[in-house]
């Protein structure tokens, strides 16, 4: 079996404020990185009821403190909302800290909605349109060091000076980022979980699209999957309510913080809701081990995924820890007592 990481979004619920959501994703990282998974990825994200990370960056730094092996990283950094000097000097820190653990996963959307996002970036210079690829090109020139002779930027250091920046990544959910990520020679994770853009083409295009670079020698392709896993059917089922209740509310644009399977229950559901939810369902995996495993192991040779991300949006936090026991006892024990064979 191939690498499996985790995708964090320190879920709030109606029960969790975000205080104790940002707790809840220290105590995940450790079970994660006892459990064997690759890579514990976090995202930014703001003015969003139902998720409690906003500063990514230090979230990271605790995580790392409080793990062994795991990397840790950004799933990702929201590059709009940021000047690139502060994410290089950031992340070129947590390098310094907690040296080859680190990624650097960078997004092109603000994470949040149109008026915070001008909060996030009204005392920027202001750009007309989408910056992303000049501000992705100055984050780079702050590791490489090539600014033109006569460039004022050319005389600043990026603290610390003698730590590189992480591998960096770029995310996406369209064929955009994957040609993108191909074409400079990054990792690329593609955003299964809420995409409506074909999985396959996107990993594809960033393979054939993929030119060696200093940053990577060969391709490598994340699949950020959504799972709702339990030991019985029913069970994931009932906790999957909660995740079927949440995506609908966001389809008709509202946001608030996860709820119970209790009130999912209760939902006076319509039946254009549950049309909506059963086509919402195409895009999450929810079973036993045995059952995602057979839903999964199809797209990922379809995809050639050479690692697979998962999140998992469950209510109650010790149950969202027993999805992911149970996730990693099936691929991950078992892919080592194969090799050991």
């Amino acid at each position: 079996m191939i690498p499996l990481s985790v995708l964090d979004l320190a879920f709030v619920t109606t029960g969790t404020p975000p205080s104790a959501a940002l707790r809840n994703s220290i105590d995940l990282a450790r079970h994660a990185d006892r459990l064997g998974y690759h890579r514990y990825w976090i995202a930014e994200h703001h003015n969003l009821p139902s998720v409690a990370i906003a500063a990514s960056d230090i979230l990271i730094g605790q995580i790392a403190a409080a793990t062994l092996s795991i990397r840790v990283g950004s799933g990702g950094v929201m590059l709009p909302n940021h000047a690139p000097l502060m994410v290089a000097e950031r992340f070129r820190t947590l390098e310094a800290l907690f040296p080859g653990r680190i990624d650097l996963g960078l997004g092109r959307a603000p994470g949040t909605d149109g008026v915070t996002a001008v909060a996030l970036r009204r005392r920027q210079d202001r750009h007309e349109g989408d910056d992303f690829l000049e501000r992705l090109q100055e984050l780079v020139l702050w590791e490489t060091g090539g600014w033109p002779a006569n460039h004022p930027f050319r005389n600043v250091l990026a603290m610390p000076s003698d730590a590189h920046l992480p591998p960096l990544y770029l995310l996406g959910s369209s064929d955009y980022s994957a040609e993108l990520a191909g074409r400079i020679g990054m990792g690329f994770a593609f955003a299964h979980h809420f995409a409506t853009y074909d999985v396959v083409a996107a990993m594809r295009s960033y393979r054939e699209r993929f030119q060696p670079s200093g940053w990577r020698e060969r391709p490598l392709a994340i699949l950020a999957i959504a799972v709702v896993c339990a030991e019985t059917e029913r069970d994931a089922e009932q906790l999957a309510s909660s995740m079927d209740l949440n995506w609908l509310r966001r389809s008709y644009g509202e946001y608030h913080p996860l709820p119970s399977p209790e009130e999912a229950a209760a939902y006076p559901y319509t039946e254009a809701d549950r049309a909506r939810m059963r086509k919402s369902r195409e895009r999450l995996f929810v079973g036993t081990p045995q059952m995602v495993e057979a839903r999964l192991m199809p797209l990922i040779e379809a995809t050639q995924a050479d690692e697979v991300m998962v999140t998992s949006a469950i209510y109650d936090h010790e149950a969202r820890k027993r999805s992911y026991a149970l996730i990693a006892r099936h691929f991950i024990a078992g892919a080592r007592s194969v090799s050991a064979a």
